[in-house]
């Protein structure tokens, strides 16, 4: 039967069952039944072609943005993090975007430019990249150490347990033991501050930074191998963020951007000196 009479046995309009055919419009349940009655064909074989249906737009129109997201990838150090392991080795441009979208959890480089530079979501992240010389490796070095971060149970923060247990770190610095990270990431861990070593990136020359991820501090550093002065003055400066400045503030450092306060800067300096000497 024509399109004009299946519409009238369906008691729809002409236009929809033309729609439909053209695949312009979907079929709903109600339709998939009173096809059934009009074709003797079972509901679930209408539901389950549109599904099919449906999907393979869906599968179409994503593999429109990954092709779109290659460009986007080729600014990421791609072989530094392949080599440390943050991605894995792949064959094809298509599958590394595929892979660089999932490693950042965005659905496009649109929602990465949001996030990390369009300020979309301060709650969660504070500062924009967009002016900063590498925003691309630094935001990939952040991420990474939140991945990090998310593999570490703490429980909940204590000032005041961190402020006392920050003296005790001194010892750890004095005795330099083998295992040293390891110690260090216990002792905050008790206290509800994550501790995470991230290598860093090339284009992405930070030696730490702070952030609130919820209600949980995290000091993300780059060294971990060497406890040297360098080490412990940066430990130091993070600690102090956290004890000085509160919540509402992300701490990038060696690294310039728009929304930098020198003067805290300064003042975790300062703090860092006080154990440093």
């Amino acid at each position: 039967m024509g399109p004009k009479e299946f519409a009238l046995r369906a008691g729809k309009p002409e236009k929809t069952i033309t729609a439909i055919l053209k695949g312009n419009s979907s079929i709903t349940a109600d339709m998939a039944v009173q096809f059934e009655n009009v074709t003797k064909i079972p509901a679930h074989f209408w539901m389950n072609h549109q599904r099919g249906y449906d999907e393979y737009i869906a599968r179409v129109k994503r593999q429109e943005v990954i092709e779109k997201a290659v460009g986007w990838a080729g600014n990421f150090p791609l072989p530094q993090m392949t080599k440390l392991g943050w991605l894995n080795s792949v064959s094809t441009k298509q599958e590394m975007a595929t892979q660089l979208l999932a490693f950042f959890g965005v659905a496009s480089p649109e929602s990465w430019e949001n996030y990390y530079c369009n300020q979309q979501l301060k709650v969660a992240f504070r500062i924009s990249l967009k002016r900063t010389k590498d925003p691309y490796a630094i935001s990939a070095w952040l991420r990474k150490g939140e991945l990090s971060a998310q593999q570490i149970q703490v429980s909940s923060y204590s000032e005041k347990t961190f402020r006392e247990i920050v003296s005790d770190i001194k010892s750890v610095m004095s005795e330099k033991p083998v295992n040293f990270f390891q110690q260090l990431q216990d002792i905050c861990q008790k206290t509800g501050v994550k501790l995470v070593h991230t290598p860093c990136l090339n284009k992405a020359p930070i030696r730490g930074a702070t952030r609130w991820i919820n209600d949980t501090p995290l000091i993300q550093l780059t060294e971990r191998d060497q406890p040297d002065d360098k080490f412990w003055f940066s430990f130091f400066h993070e600690a102090g963020h956290i004890l000085l400045h509160g919540k509402k503030e992300i701490f990038l450092e060696q690294i310039g951007y728009e929304d930098k306060d020198l003067v805290k800067e300064k003042e975790a300096d300062e703090f860092a000196f006080k154990f440093c000497r």
